[in-house]
């Protein structure tokens, strides 16, 4: 995370620009200050980067000591926060997962490939990345599961969403 590198999307060595609003920027603020008070420990990042006049610029945060009572595991953050927990294995990991009520994306670093196959098959998520912590591209649908959207843009599978299906059955 102190690597990555945050800035205007014109400046050739920013990894990630600003969020949104100022909405976004204050429910990020939210999520980490709740989980501090909650018990969370910021190892690195977790405030407003200085030195912008305009925009919601924010430091790429990890989070640890995290736990189901934070509002950081109970809803979508949508920025750059890395809340972390720890797991005895891949079933635990999966089983937590998929226990939020969300599913846009999951992310899975092995060098496994059956702990890689088995994250893959297992995880509901609309997008999967396996060693790939930017798995979006223009040709691949992006979309969500469960509280995470319906239906999916990009690719050939967005101009889905622009079409309606009829089926027709004539007998004679």
């Amino acid at each position: 995370m102190a690597k990555i590198k945050a800035g205007l999307g014109y400046e050739p060595d920013a990894d990630i620009g600003p969020l949104i609003n100022e909405a976004a920027y204050d429910k990020v603020k939210k999520h980490i200050d709740d989980a501090v008070e909650k018990g969370a420990s910021v190892e690195i990042g977790g405030k407003r980067i200085e030195g912008y006049i305009n925009g919601y610029f924010f430091e790429p945060t990890i989070l640890s000591g995290v736990n189901d009572d934070m509002v950081i595991m109970q809803e979508e953050t949508f920025g750059p926060i890395a809340p972390i927990i720890e797991f005895n294995s891949i079933e635990e990991v999966i089983e937590k997962a998929n226990s939020s009520r969300y599913g846009l994306a999951a992310y899975a670093f092995t060098e496994n490939l059956k702990t890689a196959i088995t994250a893959y098959e297992k995880l509901e998520f609309g997008i999967v990345g396996i060693n790939d912590g930017i798995p979006s591209t223009a040709q691949a649908p992006f979309g969500g599961l469960k509280e995470s959207g319906l239906g999916r843009e990009g690719g050939h599978h967005g101009l889905d969403e622009f079409l309606e299906l009829k089926y027709v059955s004539i007998k004679l």
